[in-house]
């Protein structure tokens, strides 16, 4: 961040302006210390507090030259791809392609399953098989009485049955979302599918922006802002784009740039260092693409794997499913790639401002074992996290006795393999890229030092407070 203006009182260069001493020990009147804190102020932190930060004219000529081609092509790249909003089709009434309304769950009471004839009914969830239907036939059934609280029926109610075997049960007063299918004889019109969850997630949506804000103060603040705008991103140009029949690939690495300038920017100042930082992300989000690119041809996965997909194919089968998969890869690694590359980016900074001596090697080897460790960790989770999102399909080739080879060939999971590997191998290459790049660039610099006035005293450092980097 900028530094703060020195206090009046306190002289920031002494001798500097020697016409305006009184005495022989150097010392300027309180008004020439207010003529001298433009250029002594930088001048002195640059000299009191280690080697200033790079920034030098010709290297941000040297970084702008190859920043701003690119976040040129990026803005042309939303402006030509940008869609008209989603398109339109006709609802199939299937999976998540239904219309939903708000709903109130307004009386329970208890009644035999027979004499509702529960075996007959599906139940919110999903029908019941074995022991479950067994049950649902001779215990105690649900009957619940569901308001509908929005859309042209609103005041509305219906009946819901919830057997005993079902997966969701339903409170007096619990809020629900119901589908409605306007085809379906007036009595089966609506149906529970799911509870209301929008309170506690609000709530813990808030909590978490309150911590963030705690802790991180103002960069917490911006990070939230870029998280916003990220998700801004995601659901007005990228998914909207590739419904709209855009490449999905070309869509990712569009709105992936975009995503990475302004978060990086945003949370982490318009620096040098900043750039260096999107420099070696942008170069391992290509290698990721590469690498996809090649491996999801190569294995022949269509991306095609589940309802959800099958539902997005149904109605749009313009859409290519396979590019979809690739840019799926690469917005999912973008995340993780901005924490590496700025925290090797940072730590090369730091290491060059302990020790300005040390040459590009030097500051290499140093990094990269930071980044080692950084690695490590950072690939482990990548594995967990996605190994725990899999955790259900997981248990059901462990009670069919698969094997791990007929595990890792079907599609399902070969995908998940395709994008860990080929996200943990992006992620490994940005760290030597980035270290290097930054090595480069912290060693090139050479900013010009002012001159200062002959018989100019020792500099000063003012507070303590860094400059911005």
């Amino acid at each position: 961040m900028t530094s703060s203006p020195q206090p009046p009182n306190e002289p920031t260069e002494p001798g500097a302006h020697s016409g305006h001493a009184h005495d022989g020990h150097g010392h300027s009147s309180g008004h020439s210390s207010g003529h001298s804190s433009g250029p002594s102020h930088g001048h002195a932190h640059s000299h009191g507090h280690g080697p200033a930060a790079p920034v030098s004219k010709h290297l941000r000529k040297v970084i702008a030259a190859v920043l701003i081609p690119f976040a040129a092509a990026v803005l042309v790249g939303l402006v030509v791809l940008w869609p008209g909003g989603t398109p339109g089709h006709e609802r199939t009434g299937v999976g998540f392609d239904r219309q939903t309304q708000q709903a109130k769950v307004v009386s329970l009471e208890e009644v035999d399953c027979k004499s509702v004839n529960a075996s007959q009914a599906a139940p919110p969830g999903g029908a019941p098989s074995g022991g479950a239907a067994r049950a649902a036939q001779t215990g105690d059934c649900k009957k619940a009485t569901v308001e509908i609280g929005s859309g042209p029926d609103k005041g509305r109610t219906f009946i819901e049955i919830v057997q005993p075997g079902a997966p969701r049960q339903l409170a007096d007063g619990q809020e629900v979302v119901v589908a409605y299918a306007p085809d379906a004889p007036r009595d089966l019109q609506y149906s529970v599918i799911d509870v209301n969850r929008k309170l506690p997630l609000a709530v813990l949506a808030g909590i978490f922006a309150l911590a963030v804000v705690l802790v991180g103060r103002m960069r917490g603040l911006f990070a939230l802002i870029a998280l916003v705008v990220s998700f801004g991103v995601l659901t007005l140009f990228i998914l909207p784009a590739i419904l709209q029949g855009s490449n999905p690939l070309v869509v990712a690495v569009v709105g992936a740039s975009a995503i990475m300038l302004i978060a990086l920017y945003m949370c982490h100042g318009l620096t040098a260092r900043t750039s260096v930082a999107v420099l070696g992300t942008l170069v391992s989000l290509l290698l990721i693409g590469l690498l996809g690119s090649v491996f999801i041809d190569w294995a022949f996965l269509t991306g095609n794997t589940d309802d959800n997909t099958g539902l997005i194919h149904g109605l749009y089968p313009d859409i290519d499913m396979s590019g979809l998969l690739l840019a799926g890869i690469i917005i999912g690694s973008l995340g993780v790639l901005d924490d590496v590359t700025v925290t090797q980016t940072s730590a090369v900074w730091e290491l060059h401002q302990a020790d300005p001596s040390m040459g590009p090697r030097a500051l290499y080897r140093a990094a990269i074992r930071i980044g080692r460790d950084h690695i490590a960790s950072v690939v482990n989770t990548l594995v967990l996290a996605y190994a725990g999102a899999a955790l259900p399909l997981l248990l059901l080739f462990s009670i069919a006795n698969s094997s791990m080879g007929s595990v890792a060939n079907s599609e399902l999971v070969a995908v998940e393999i395709v994008r860990t590997l080929v996200g943990s191998i992006g992620l490994v290459a940005s760290v030597p890229v980035t270290t290097a790049l930054a090595a480069l660039v912290v060693s090139a610099d050479r900013p010009e030092s002012p001159a200062v006035a002959p018989g100019s005293g020792p500099v000063r450092g003012g507070r303590g407070r860094r400059r911005k980097r």
